[in-house]
């Protein structure tokens, strides 16, 4: 090879004086053997997979939903087959107007920064700080992954307009005093039929108001208002409690002199019957023998008057003198 000319010139290159230079193999002979190992390997561990007893695994191929599997060991096909885990038994919960910090024994809890999720317009103009829980299942995986996008976000939106409606229909002591659980039941029964119009796959399980306050300003008014709400109940517990204790005790009393009249009368009737009918039944006596019933009506008078009687004397009226005196009470001269 030159760099010019048909001669060799000084320039001229001769591949004969190139020292030869040995380069030691280093890549082993069994090389191919031990990659199709390894991909043996790699595919037949992601070939298997574990769903958790509270979960269903949704197997998509090529990106499109091919069927679901239940709990235990699993198989799908490496690099088309992919599944993903949905927590169809267990219980979620999502939080609104807080968040739990620290769960424990004695959980923390933070709702600073959170106001414009509780803050709420009632029905009567008012505003309220309205904090609560929603705990949900997910019933259909299917629908849950694919019928909305970001489900757990817009089943989020979906509770809060919920709330907010409802909210919106009441006054503000219901929201904050008497109306919270009515409130929640039907916060809780519009937000079912929302997952169930757009099959989001969601079946609600609880709608808690956590706690509802008024706003910072105006908290310490509607805290003597609920003061003297509470107090108006206890008195008015007590007087039916007193109520309860007096009526039933005066209807007794009432029904049982009631009762002894209607004896009472009863029995002066019954007796005054009766000596009616004895009186005509001696009167009868007496009109066929006036003497001899005469006679007999005074002595039986005699008879029961004389027992009453303590000390009895019989003195003969023609008598001229004084005569022993006959006794007639059985009792001994002492």
């Amino acid at each position: 090879m030159s760099f010019g000319g048909s001669g060799k010139g000084p320039f001229d290159f001769d591949a004969s004086r190139v020292p030869r230079i040995n380069i030691p193999n280093f890549i082993p002979k069994n090389v191919v053997g031990i990659l199709v190992a390894l991909f043996a390997a790699v595919t037949l561990f992601s070939a298997v997979y574990q769903i958790q007893p509270d979960e269903n695994g949704i197997v998509l191929r090529f990106g499109r939903f091919t069927r679901i599997t239940e709990p235990g060991l699993n198989f799908l096909i490496p690099f088309v087959e992919r599944v993903t885990k949905v927590p169809v038994e267990r219980q979620l919960k999502q939080e609104f107007g807080f968040r739990t910090a620290d769960p424990g024994v004695r959980t923390q809890y933070i709702d600073a920064g959170f106001l414009d999720e509780s803050a709420m317009l009632t029905g009567d103009l008012n505003v309220a700080v309205v904090e609560w829980i929603v705990q949900y299942k997910i019933k259909d995986p299917e629908q849950f992954l694919f019928n909305v996008r970001e489900p757990e976000s817009t089943f989020r939106d979906m509770t809060e307009a919920a709330v907010r409606q409802v909210v919106g229909d009441h006054s503000v002591d219901e929201v904050i005093t008497t109306g919270r659980a009515s409130i929640a039941d039907q916060a809780q029964e519009i937000l079912q039929t929302l997952c169930d119009t757009y099959e989001i796959g969601i079946d609600v399980q609880q709608l808690v108001l956590q706690d509802v306050n008024p706003p910072d300003p105006v908290k310490p008014s509607f805290n003597e208002v609920n003061e003297a709400i509470q107090e108006k109940e206890q008195l008015t517990n007590q007087a039916r409690t007193e109520y309860n204790q007096a009526i039933p005790k005066a209807k007794g009393e009432a029904q049982q002199m009631i009762e002894e009249a209607t004896g009472y009368a009863a029995a002066r009737v019954n007796r005054a019957q009766g000596e009616a009918t004895r009186f005509e039944a001696i009167y009868e006596e007496y009109r066929k023998a006036p003497r001899v019933t005469r006679n007999r009506m005074y002595l039986e008078m005699l008879n029961e008057v004389l027992p009453r009687v303590g000390k009895k004397f019989i003195v003969d009226e023609d008598g001229a003198s004084v005569l022993p005196l006959l006794n007639l009470t059985g009792e001994k001269n002492q």
